[in-house]
């Protein structure tokens, strides 16, 4: 370390903290995930969006999930060619490609949830009971920044 630079605590810096975390909870979900049904992290955050949300194009879907175009398109591609989705471009804006689920689709979310939902029960257990205040605290704080 060096005597010219400020006092900083990097492992208390917030962004950081979130940063690593984030990247370590959807590593070990992914590993969960990836060995059970061959998805990407890319996959899943499409298939649950479009699930669980109101984004239908990928345009949405990438601004959603926070994913560069170029791998939204290749998660996209991939799924359409396992027969998880179908897409259809817009009549009014050709730039634009709407995806929806199909059965199996439907089907591969159907066994993804409750995946997820038992990785989030663990998550929540290490928090000692503080998880229900997290998820509180995280919630206004995205919204907080979405809104800026």
């Amino acid at each position: 370390m060096s005597d010219d630079l400020p006092a900083f605590d990097l492992e208390h810096y917030v962004p950081y903290q979130f940063s690593i975390i984030s990247a370590q909870l959807s590593a070990n979900l992914a590993t969960m995930y990836q060995d059970r049904f061959g998805i990407s992290v890319a996959e899943w955050r499409i298939l649950v969006n479009l699930a669980y949300s109101d984004s239908r194009s990928v345009r949405d879907i990438q601004r959603r999930v926070r994913l560069d175009k170029a791998k939204v398109s290749r998660a996209v591609a991939q799924l359409e060619n396992r027969g998880f989705l179908t897409k259809e471009i817009d009549g009014d804006d050709r730039r634009l490609l709407h995806l929806e689920l199909t059965a199996s689709g439907r089907d591969l979310v159907a066994q993804l949830v409750p995946l997820a939902e038992e990785f989030q029960s663990t998550v929540a257990a290490k928090l000692n009971g503080e998880f229900a205040a997290l998820q509180t605290n995280l919630t206004q704080l995205m919204k907080e920044l979405s809104d800026g």
